[in-house]
């Protein structure tokens, strides 16, 4: 049985900050990363990306490499950094976190 075709994949992905939010309008997925203007991006065709609690992204859809270059492309605007954890991160990441000057 193929995967892809009979059960689909997903990536979840969490958005970790104080502000940090995401929304769907239309065909576009809608992110405040704390830039000074909110970043839009098209969704493609053949994904489906469903945002619960504004801050958690779950993309799915039946092309692997495709759900996985979106997911990449939606954490590249602002990865988590290593010393309060904030960013966007993959459900399952853990961040390595660093030690502060003190």
């Amino acid at each position: 049985m193929v995967v892809g075709v009979s059960k689909g994949f997903e990536k979840k992905l969490q958005l970790v900050g104080v502000g940090y939010r995401a929304t769907i309008e239309g065909k576009d997925i809608v992110l405040n990363l704390g830039f000074s203007h909110p970043v839009r991006m098209e969704i493609p065709d053949g994904l489906q990306v469903k945002v619960e609690e504004n801050t958690r992204i779950t993309v799915s859809g039946y092309d692997k490499s495709a759900i996985g270059q979106f997911a990449a492309s939606i954490r590249k605007w602002r990865p988590p950094e290593p010393y309060k954890g904030k960013g966007v991160k993959y459900a399952d990441e853990v961040v390595r976190r660093k030690e502060g000057k003190a």
